[in-house]
């Protein structure tokens, strides 16, 4: 899988309605069928800063997400509201989902 991991600087004025900002490009990303997914946080550090974490089923998904007409939109309509270009962590992983945190297993949760 495609595992991307984005951090956006929001304008403060902004920083509250990013979720609503943002809604549209989210369901639509969520909607592609090699969409894995597409989550959103909010930083407990910083109120302007959220973190994007999503994830594609391969390089393929990747590409039809990048061309896709939602992502061009995005690209549109989300710059305004941000400080800067968005920071970016792209790598592929030989997995389909989240691996558990064995370091921090819960008793009975097999």
């Amino acid at each position: 899988m495609i595992f991307i991991t984005a951090k956006f600087r929001v304008r403060p004025d902004d920083a509250d309605r990013w979720p609503q900002i943002a809604a549209d490009f989210t369901a639509a990303t969520r909607a592609e069928p090699g969409c894995l997914w597409f989550d959103w946080s909010r930083s407990l550090d910083d109120p302007t800063e959220y973190v994007l974490v999503e994830a594609f089923r391969d390089g393929d998904a990747g590409a039809a997400h990048v061309q896709s007409a939602h992502f061009r939109a995005a690209q549109r309509t989300l710059p305004p509201h941000l400080v800067e270009t968005p920071r970016v962590v792209n790598v592929t992983v030989d997995q389909q989902d989240w691996s558990r945190l064995g370091e921090m297993a819960v008793p009975g949760d097999d």
